[in-house]
């Protein structure tokens, strides 16, 4: 089953996996302490904001390859393994970084303790929704990595650490394995067998969230309608349908309704729907990070109708092309990045590839949504009632209410889609 892209962001403190191999090397796997971390009170607001803006412009660099199709990424992913690998970076390439992830004007213990932060609060989001996030580094055996980078990884990002021999037939077998035990099964692998020779390091995350809805949907109600798609073709779906009291924004050419998950409902989908004449491209024309902070703001309590498709699909991709349009291309560029923290040089790091791969499953009960993002570096060698059914494509976001990070954000152009 896989659908290839459309618009689905989802951002979530969760980031990389931090290797200890000092100068002999790591040996075996690092074991954080179990249990997970008291949520901090509260978090930098100016990562909150960087990590929107950079998903949505990363969100706008996909759509636009593959508008007709589903895409879904996860924002928070993606920086906070490029977080972990920014900590090995340095000179123009570690400026770069931070342009690209729009991390301007804050240091690298900020960054790093903002993440930290982040993740504590996003790990402990509600008793009915579960958030895992998880790190880890994977190091070619026998090459040595600087100290203090796997120990800023270790500590700020929880990140589980092991050396394994990549020229093994099983090595890449090895890595997703642990890829499919953290995202329970959606995301059954990462890293292509066999591993490249001059790939030295992995840096990865994973993500796996499960909510039930608030209000759950009563499968009575669920009955096949058409789906009209941007082409005008239509094709029947089970859409699934409810009635109550509902945060809801009536926008300009869209209108827009908040599902929450679990018992504090601080957890969340936002739903919008462009009007009956406007496509979904007219909203990705509006969608910015600018904007999304202007309409958050502005949903009120409001009682309604709601018809929702029930969905599922995949999505990968390689973010090589879109992070260099964003600024990166001095990380991807063997005889210019500058990765000198990692480890002793030369012979220089670069990255090689980052992937992307996610998952969602939304029916009546609730959602269910997985992240895996990879670093790879090698070396050189309003109305008083409104009636919102989703019967066309649409964008949707799932959102954690407390921090505002945006944990999925994407768009369905077709429901049956696999």
């Amino acid at each position: 089953m896989k659908v290839n892209n459309l618009g689905a962001c989802f951002l979530l403190g969760v980031l990389l996996m931090a290797l200890a191999l000092g100068a002999g090397g790591c040996g075996g796997w690092f074991n954080p302490a179990r249990g997970l971390a008291a949520p901090a009170e509260k978090i930098d607001q100016r990562l909150t904001d960087a990590t929107s803006k950079f998903g949505f412009a990363l969100l706008h660099e996909l759509w636009e390859k593959k508008p007709d199709q589903n895409l879904l990424i996860s924002p928070a992913s993606v920086a906070m393994a490029l977080a972990m690998t920014y900590n090995g970076a340095a000179g123009d390439t570690r400026a770069a970084m931070e342009d690209a992830l729009r991390l301007q004007g804050m240091t690298r213990e900020e960054i790093n303790a903002a993440f930290a932060d982040l993740k504590t609060i996003l790990e402990n989001p509600d008793p009915k929704v579960s958030l895992a996030i998880a790190n880890s580094i994977w190091a070619r055996a026998g090459v040595s990595f600087n100290q203090d980078f796997l120990d800023r990884n270790r500590r700020y990002f929880g990140a589980e650490v092991a050396e394994l021999d990549f020229s093994l037939p099983g090595a890449a077998g090895t890595i997703n394995r642990w890829v499919k035990e953290k995202t329970r099964g959606k995301i059954e692998e990462i890293v292509d067998d066999p591993i490249h020779p001059l790939t030295v390091l992995f840096l990865i995350n994973a993500i796996h969230f499960k909510g039930t809805w608030t209000e759950q949907f009563d499968k009575k109600q669920t009955r096949e309608i058409p789906f009209t798609l941007a082409d005008g073709a239509a094709k029947q779906h089970p859409v699934m349908f409810q009635s109550g009291d509902y945060r809801y924004l009536q926008g300009e050419g869209f209108q827009a309704v908040f599902l929450p998950y679990g018992k504090n409902s601080r957890v969340g989908m936002y739903i919008f729907l462009p009007d009956p004449g406007r496509s979904l491209g007219d909203f990705y024309g509006t969608l910015s990070a600018e904007n999304w902070a202007r309409w958050m703001a502005s949903f009120r309590e409001m009682e309604g109708d709601i018809g929702l498709p029930r969905f599922k699909f995949d999505y990968e991709a390689s973010l090589n092309e879109p992070l260099k349009a964003l600024g990166m291309a001095a990380a991807f560029d063997p005889a210019a990045a500058d990765f000198s923290g990692m480890r002793p040089v030369p012979p220089e790091l670069f990255i090689s590839e980052v992937k992307h791969k996610t998952f969602i499953e939304v029916n009546e009960e609730g959602t269910e949504a997985a992240a895996v993002t990879s670093v790879e570096m090698r070396v050189t060698a309003l109305p008083q009632k409104f009636y919102l059914v989703a019967d066309r494509p649409f964008f949707f976001a799932v959102v954690d209410g407390l921090t505002g990070a945006i944990l999925f954000m994407g768009s369905l152009a077709d429901p049956s889609q696999i």
